[in-house]
């Protein structure tokens, strides 16, 4: 993959691009590449904890947006030169604690440090993924979608200590496989 395909400062979602891929045309372009997996994120405050751990963010970082803003920006432009940025959330959350409202914010803060790195002419691109809705509610699409329930197994046959298999009607040897746990446990 090539980032020139991609408009140099840009927040978008990651649809068609692997991590991999983008970390190695990162890689390539001798930028940075920084990751960030929200998978076991579920509020504002574990998003945040989880970007400033992945992004090595120092001890004093403030844990708010704001503060998420000044390290992605003001911190790292007082480094010194910079060559670039290619940004990975993946699995951005998606529930009723970090609620649509909370994902604009965030995506807004990297929105914002896409627009400061354009105004120095430094390549600035954020993809992200967002999580599948975990809801306790059922809805009425998945209700009618639903598979029809499984039932219920019989109960599991017992097979005989004697090892006579009695679905048979014969004495024949209980045949099985290393798989069949039924056959082990009866053994013993």
């Amino acid at each position: 993959m090539q980032l020139q395909t991609v408009r140099p400062n840009i927040v978008q979602a990651i649809r068609a691009y692997r991590v991999e891929d983008l970390m190695a045309a990162a890689e390539g372009a001798g930028q940075h590449f920084l990751y960030a997996n929200l998978t076991e994120a579920q509020t504002k405050q574990d998003v945040l904890d989880k970007i400033a751990e992945s992004f090595l963010f120092p001890a004093h970082f403030g844990k708010n947006m704001d503060a998420l803003f000044d390290c992605m920006t003001d911190l790292v432009h007082r480094s010194g030169s910079q060559p670039g940025f290619v940004v990975v959330l993946e699995q951005v959350p998606d529930s009723s604690k970090f609620d649509r409202e909370a994902r604009e914010q965030l995506l807004d803060v990297f929105r914002d440090t896409a627009d400061f790195w354009a105004e120095r002419r430094i390549p600035f691109r954020c993809f992200y993924s967002f999580a599948v809705a975990r809801s306790a509610e059922v809805s009425a699409w998945e209700r009618v979608n639903e598979a029809p329930p499984v039932p219920e197994k019989p109960p599991a046959k017992t097979v005989p200590k004697s090892g006579i298999n009695p679905n048979f009607g014969m004495n024949m040897p209980m045949m099985s496989s290393a798989f069949d746990t039924a056959m082990w446990l009866n053994a013993a």
